[in-house]
């Protein structure tokens, strides 16, 4: 007899975790199945412990070659493919080899007797919330339609990172562009203005004198700030790896003036968007809080939805539960609230969803409206101040030579 650990949920909606015996995971799967369990994965012990122990680096997919595969696959299966011939079938075709080489492996896991969510759920790369839903569509027999729906939700993600990513694009290269001329005017103009003084043996005003210090600094030691800027990246960068930095580091962002409420409101955002597709799909509302918290990119709100989780299942409604946690705006609670009076939560976690996801678009570009006038503003008095710092001798030697 093989160990295995395994999560399921019992009757009542709540999650178990535990070690059990069993001569193979189908054996333990159908027994948990009668027993009325919805069984969400099932690991050899061995393996989980090897895991564990690992240390890598974590594995990403292109999820705009996974909206194709995916957008594909539905067409396949409701054209009444089976889905090992659907898989195989995709599996060779994908533009992305890494995706069909996982592709592969989900249909050979398959092969072999395995859920299809399990198989996707073994590779440690796919989305929880699509292991999720495709575990959903299996035990309700509407893959297809639980497929259509992760697709439409893919679809509005990836749409609403790509509006934020190009609205960034500009204020970052103009960021890049100042910092690089920043360095060029204190690392080889001003020092060549120095030059040309000392041997005018000119006298130098005062800020003038503190701005050639500056330079000719700036230049003796412009490859060792430049290790010493990369170090300090690298260095920043292990230490935000680490969890209680992580969270650290979320109640900085929600800190700040005018950052810190875009970021929250776009974390609510995907937050009810995930939540909408999954209660949709049929997956119960403490399970879809739970895999709704491990698809969060933020562990601050990651550890204040398993703290809601917790009062939900206690008996508590949503909106409740997310209040106590003094994260979550006021409205969104209140609409949620709405939401679950009238027996209509899942449309009204889309209606947060859109609400926020607009309310983001609008604070950025308002905000990014705001920013770049103030970097050309800031350059451009930065290039005064060195123009007339390096220009005040020499109107001084004309009124003299006068």
């Amino acid at each position: 007899m093989a160990e295995f650990l395994l999560k399921y949920a019992d009757s009542r909606g709540q999650i178990h975790q535990q070690v059990a015996e069993a001569a193979s995971e189908q054996e333990l799967r159908e027994r948990l199945t009668e027993q009325g369990y919805l069984v969400y994965w099932v690991r050899p012990r061995a393996s989980v412990e090897t895991l564990t122990r690992g240390f890598r680096r974590p594995k990403r997919i292109n999820l705009e070659k996974f909206l194709i595969f995916n957008q594909q696959f539905v067409t396949l299966i409701r054209a009444g493919l089976p889905i090992l011939k659907a898989l195989d079938l995709l599996s060779g075709r994908t533009t992305d080899p890494k995706l069909g080489r996982w592709i592969q492996a989900v249909r050979d896991e398959v092969r072999n007797g395995a859920l299809l969510s399990e198989a996707f759920r073994r590779q440690g790369v796919f989305p929880p919330v699509y292991i999720s839903s495709i575990l959903a569509g299996e035990k309700s027999g509407s893959l297809t339609e639980v497929l259509d729906r992760y697709i439409s939700y893919q679809k509005l993600a990836l749409a609403v990172r790509k509006k934020l990513l190009v609205s960034l694009i500009y204020p970052s290269f103009l960021v890049f562009l100042v910092c690089c001329l920043v360095v060029f005017l204190v690392t080889y103009v001003v020092p060549n203005f120095a030059q040309l003084y000392e041997s005018m043996q000119a006298e130098l005003p005062r800020i003038t004198q503190i701005l050639i210090a500056v330079g000719t600094t700036a230049r003796a030691y412009v490859v060792a700030g430049f290790l010493a800027l990369v170090a300090a990246i690298l260095a920043f960068r292990l230490w935000a790896a680490r969890e209680s930095s992580k969270e650290t580091l979320d109640r900085f962002k929600l800190r700040l003036p005018l950052a810190g409420e875009i970021w929250i409101k776009y974390q609510v955002a995907q937050l009810a968007r995930v939540l909408s597709t999954l209660l949709t799909g049929g997956i119960p509302l403490v399970q879809a809080m739970q895999t709704a918290a491990e698809s969060l990119g933020s562990s601050l709100l990651r550890k204040a939805l398993a703290n809601a989780e917790k009062l939900v299942r206690e008996g508590q409604p949503l909106s409740a539960a997310l209040r106590s946690t003094t994260l979550f705006p006021e409205l969104a609670t209140d609409m949620i609230e709405v939401g679950e009076s009238t027996g209509a939560l899942p449309a009204m976690l889309n209606s947060v969803a859109e609400f926020y996801e607009d309310d983001v678009s609008t604070s950025l570009t308002a905000a990014l409206s705001l920013i770049e006038p103030a970097i050309m503003i800031g350059m451009g008095v930065f290039v005064a101040f060195v123009l007339v710092a390096l220009y005040l001798p020499i109107f001084s030697l004309a009124d003299t030579l006068r």
